[in-house]
């Protein structure tokens, strides 16, 4: 049932035909034939059966609508497994329209999809052929299906298990379900498998946050709803309201009943799980990597895909195969060898004009081999591996995103340098100007003159551009280009439980009390920045910046505090000093022995 509170809502645009290709509503079936190429871009390398529209009530009453793909001679007499793709974004939403309006296209070939894909799901043109049923459910109040859009939490977690035990029982099913996708369709993964329906047998979650307060919409405590608003306006559409982020936070800023349901209980999660995580993705990395730790399935994996979620999955041969090759093993039984696939692979990026290292086997993650080496923040703007000899402090305008604003600190590596893993600073702060602040921190990768960095989110080779030296402002986009690992902490959110922290290196703040600073007051924050994965050269230099805006592209327009909350005003004071080994600024992974060349 829903969380034990009144859920806000929002109007959302009814569906209307052609937006987001939906065709109305038409319960059917149709065949459509090896060689059908109804969007001009990937023929269907066989026949497949599509139910559109199939009906499916809940327990609550609502009915929620599905487009079932499946190979036509699939029946009682040959029963096939099903993948569940599930998501408010429109059935029949696919990739093709969604990518024609980002940058480059992400570099996704044409002729990559069929277009019977869901925006982020798998392609029933790869999937069918190889015997199994791809299902496209319109969530709760999406399209046609009953109900409000809901986003996440128990009740998305209840309709889902209700979904795959009705699936289940048809007559072509085999009675083994799984769960593929990225984003939402693969957060929501956490959410049902954690209720464990009988019928579901693997989960495949790539890119996924598990924890909605703490990865997306109030990280670190600052809110920021920007994405999630231009997805509700552009994305969503259905015949009565969605879910209201924002208003619920004007109610409750700290953690409730509410906030509370939007974190997945994974532990509870005992099932075969193939995790993908990236290190670029500025919501879903800490959800992929809590979800490897937590999940007490023996069957796991986790794999760190060294591109864009998109382009992992739609082009990337490898991937689909083995994704194909994970569902053949846990939804059909096939001896495939698949157990046999590293339980852990890391990818490094490089930045500038180089592509990443992938992949790199590994017995854990974080890597249990890590040496984990505190730098110290000192004068100059200097980073270094011993305490500096006396107290002092630096400042920056927390209300601008100039180089003014900015407090940065360099270290220059003298031998090729792998840092892996995560990263977390330890800052000691204070401001005369206000009784709380924002503090965002960044680690960006210079060259060797010093010129910062960014990396590709794509193999350089799908391109249009072969140096960043062409990149045009208009080009800017988060999604394709990473600028490296990123904390945010309000300060008046300081206050941690290392009971419930994933790893020493990435504190859990509990967000259920405000503790505001008194004028001057110096403060001890710990700041879990999402995790790193970048190779240095020699005469590379890492940089750690810290500043009071937000650091990294804004590729949508940030909503106003919908509780009015000035972000920061006026001067940031940082203080450091050798005082004790306690008082390291900043504690980073830096890999042993075995990872130094």
């Amino acid at each position: 049932m829903p969380a034990p509170v009144q859920v806000a809502l929002t109007a959302i645009k009814k569906p209307t035909v052609g937006k987001h290709n939906y065709q109305g509503f038409n319960p059917r079936s149709e065949i459509l034939p090896a060689g059908w190429n109804g969007y001009n871009s990937r023929p269907l390398p066989a026949d497949i059966l599509v139910e559109h529209d199939f009906g499916v009530k809940v327990r609550d009453g609502c009915t929620l609508y599905c487009d079932i793909y499946r190979p036509p001679n699939s029946g009682p007499d040959q029963k096939i497994p099903a993948i569940i793709a599930w998501s408010p974004f429109g059935k029949k939403c696919n990739g093709l329209t969604v990518m024609a309006t980002m940058t480059w296209g992400l570099g996704i070939p044409k002729g990559t999809m069929s277009g019977l894909e869901r925006f982020e799901g798998p392609d029933p043109a790869e999937y069918c052929p190889q015997g199994y049923a791809i299902v496209n459910v319109d969530a709760r109040g999406a399209g046609n299906s009953d109900g409000d859009v809901v986003i996440m939490g128990s009740q998305e977690g209840e309709d889902g298990y209700d979904v795959i035990e009705e699936i289940a029982k048809l007559d072509w099913c085999s009675g083994n379900v799984g769960l593929a996708g990225n984003s939402h369709l693969g957060i929501v993964q956490w959410f049902i498998a954690a209720l464990r329906p009988p019928s579901l047998k693997a989960i495949a979650p790539w890119e996924a946050a598990g924890d909605l307060y703490r990865e997306q919409f109030v990280r670190g405590g600052v809110w920021d709803n920007g994405l999630f608003r231009a997805i509700t306006e552009n994305a969503i559409q259905g015949h009565r309201g969605c879910e209201e982020f924002a208003e619920m936070y004007r109610r409750s800023p700290l953690q409730n009943s509410y906030w509370k349901d939007k974190r997945a209980n994974i532990k509870n999660i005992n099932i075969p799980t193939y995790v993908v995580a990236s290190y670029s993705t500025f919501v879903h990395t800490m959800g992929s990597i809590r979800g490897w730790l937590e999940v007490v399935s023996p069957h796991k994996w986790l794999r760190w895909d060294p591109y864009q979620e998109w382009f992992d999955l739609w082009v990337d041969k490898e991937s689909r195969d083995e994704l194909a090759s994970f569902f053949g093993k846990f939804l059909k039984g096939e001896d495939n060898g698949f157990e046999k696939v590293p339980r852990v692979r890391l990818s490094l990026l490089r930045f500038g004009d180089k592509d990443p290292i992938y992949p790199i086997v590994e017995e854990d993650y974080p890597i249990p081999r890590t040496k984990y080496t505190d730098f110290f923040l000192g004068y100059n703007s200097s980073l270094s591996l011993s305490a500096p000899s006396d107290q002092g402090s630096t400042s920056y305008n927390s209300e601008v995103r100039e180089e003014s604003g900015i407090a940065s600190f360099k270290y220059t590596f003298n031998e090729k340098t792998r840092l892996a893993g995560l990263p977390k600073a330890v800052l000691y702060m204070s401001t005369e100007d206000s009784d709380d602040m924002n503090i965002y921190v960044l680690i960006r990768k210079l060259d060797r003159n010093g010129k910062p960095l960014l990396n590709l989110n794509i193999p350089w080779k799908y391109a249009p551009i072969k140096s960043f030296d062409e990149l045009e402002p208009k080009d800017h986009n988060n999604l394709v280009q990473y600028f490296g690992p990123t904390g945010v902490l309000k300060a008046s959110h300081r206050h941690i439980d290392p009971s419930m922290s994933l790893h020493p290196q990435y504190p859990f703040h509990t967000h259920d009390r405000e503790e505001k600073l008194g004028k001057g007051e110096v403060v001890e924050l710990e700041i879990g920045l999402w995790a790193i994965g970048i190779e240095y050269e020699e005469g590379e230099s890492l940089s750690l910046q810290v500043s009071g805006q937000y650091p990294l592209f804004r590729n949508y327009t940030p909503d106003p505090n919908p509780r009015g909350e000035v972000g920061n005003v006026g001067y940031t004071h940082e203080n450091f000093s050798s005082i004790t080994e306690k008082e390291s600024i900043f504690g980073g992974q830096w890999p042993g022995a075995p990872w130094l060349f």
